[in-house]
């Protein structure tokens, strides 16, 4: 775990969203994509201000296409919102650190 983000593969991804009790935004993305190059220091803060109340996780496509292939990724980033063992929201493109809190606030609680 790096900047309190988790590196998920396709080797962990089940066993780490089925088992997780708090939710997880999942970031798939590259190393060649420049709108998620741009993406990992708004999740960086998020993963360390909603520490306890949302975990932060990152998926490579391109070593792990075998998850994206799965969920439907074409276009990166794309983040996915799981709760409770399911993918509950879907976003495509990158966006900025309000938008996106706005957008998966429903599922952060507001107490820890």
């Amino acid at each position: 775990m790096a900047d309190g983000i988790v590196i998920l593969t396709s080797a962990n991804f089940d066993e780490t969203i089925k088992s997780s009790t708090t939710p997880i935004l999942v970031d798939f993305w590259a190393e060649w994509c420049g709108p998620c190059k741009a993406m990992n220091p708004i999740l960086t803060e998020i993963a360390k201000e909603q520490a306890g109340k949302v975990i932060i996780a990152k998926l490579n496509v391109d070593d792990h296409g075998d998850i994206a292939q799965r969920f439907s990724v074409m276009s990166i980033p794309t983040m996915m919102l799981f709760s409770d063992g399911e993918m509950k929201k879907k976003m495509i493109g990158a966006k900025g650190k309000p938008q996106l809190l706005a957008e998966i606030a429903e599922f952060i609680p507001t107490k820890s």
